[in-house]
């Protein structure tokens, strides 16, 4: 990884955090709930991009309809992100597997 490339992805992550800041609070406060969360839980392929962007974008249709959050992906957060996530592998299913496979 190259200077180039950590230049672009804190250009791509700063213009993520805008498209997050610009959508209502009460997005914004779910969207902070489920970051904390996604990355806890650590799935494998995090770090393309297309998931927490695809929240995004999902919270922007949904903002622009005029819906609440809440109406969008059900009174528990962690099991609308559990439900995301569970066609990622995780780091630690791949520790598990490492064990498994020893």
């Amino acid at each position: 990884m190259g200077i180039q490339d950590i230049i672009e992805g804190k250009k791509q992550w700063r213009a993520h955090v805008a498209r997050i800041k610009a959508l209502p609070p009460d997005y914004q406060i779910v969207y902070r709930e489920m970051q904390r969360y996604i990355f806890k839980v650590g799935p494998v392929d995090l770090t393309d991009g297309t998931l927490l962007n695809g929240i995004a974008d999902f919270f922007e249709e949904g903002a622009a309809s005029g819906r609440g959050v809440l109406d969008l992906i059900g009174p528990d957060v962690a099991a609308f992100c559990d439900d995301l996530l569970k066609d990622h592998p995780t780091y630690a299913e791949q520790y598990q597997q490492s064990l498994h496979d020893q």
